[in-house]
């Protein structure tokens, strides 16, 4: 009965936002919040695990929602062109949510596979984005190491 009356006034409340929003009464731009599309389902299915602590797949939508809401909102505030540099933390949303789904699961460890993987892989291309790791010399040194080990092992 309780959560009837708080969906009931949050949904008055958005209203209420909305028609004074039309009225011109609050000035909002839909360009500056529509990353919440994204971010409150995410904050939601998050707090639906924390407040239950029932049902942690709940927390790989929440994980993956919520970093997206973030990620889109530092782009809004700093400005589009970091997405050239930020693009690997939708990567990384996937890893986060299978993550929290490891640690606050049953502790599958199969699921740290692909976090290592995707985070593994975020990283890499989060550190080759700000010039922090070279690609090019990175795959010159694999491909040496690759060689030297087919010549001089042994038969």
């Amino acid at each position: 009965m309780k959560r009837d009356y708080i969906s009931g006034i949050i949904i008055i409340l958005l209203g209420v936002f909305f028609l004074l929003t039309n009225l011109g009464i609050i000035d909002v731009e839909f360009y500056n919040i529509w990353p919440l599309v994204l971010l409150v389902p995410g904050i939601l299915f998050e707090l639906g695990y924390f407040i239950r602590k029932k049902d942690p797949g709940l927390l790989v939508p929440g994980g993956i929602l919520t970093t997206y809401g973030i990620l889109f909102y530092i782009n809004i505030y700093y400005g589009w062109h970091w997405m050239n540099y930020l693009w690997p933390l939708f990567i990384l949303g996937v890893a986060i949510g299978l993550f929290q789904l490891y640690v606050f699961g049953e502790r599958d460890k199969e699921l740290l596979i692909p976090v290592g993987i995707l985070g593994g892989l975020s990283a890499f291309f989060l550190l080759n984005a700000f010039h922090i790791l070279d690609f090019t010399l990175i795959v010159s040194i694999a491909l040496i190491i690759i060689g030297l080990i087919i010549i001089l092992r042994k038969k």
